[in-house]
């Protein structure tokens, strides 16, 4: 079941100036950067909670990120939600009809499962669902 707005993701050109906007022009609290080589991004992370930005950079100049910048120039990338059963509701949006851009859930930031539902799906809305660690079943 999704139970929160995970997180709301910012695809950034330059991740050093976007750190400094985010935490000096809104004073946002500053958690730390996670490179994640399973989807090719620097990411950096602003909690909110229940929720969090992420801003996202291509790691090492390559991977989705990196085309999107390249079209876009930077803007807002995906929408994440937080479930407790990340394979349940896969079957459950699976059933419906939704196309997901993988087989299966595939590691994230912090450890947590991640998967990614096409945008096609959802009004042209990229929306990732994740399930954090520790709460893996």
């Amino acid at each position: 079941m999704i139970t929160a707005l995970d997180h709301i993701a910012i695809a950034v050109p330059d991740l050093k100036k976007a750190i400094e906007r985010f935490m000096q022009d809104f004073g946002l609290p500053f958690e730390g950067t996670e490179d994640v080589a399973e989807a090719k991004t620097s990411t950096a992370f602003f909690p909110l909670p229940p929720t969090s930005i992420e801003l996202v950079h291509p790691l090492d100049g390559g991977g989705p990120i990196a085309k999107y910048l390249e079209k876009k120039g930077g803007g807002l990338h995906h929408l994440c939600f937080r479930s407790d059963n990340i394979e349940e509701d896969i079957a459950r949006l699976k059933e419906k009809g939704y196309q997901f851009l993988s087989d299966g859930p595939i590691l994230g930031a912090h450890n947590s499962l991640a998967i990614f539902i096409h945008p096609k799906s959802c009004d042209g809305v990229l929306i990732e669902i994740n399930q954090p660690a520790g709460d893996h079943h």
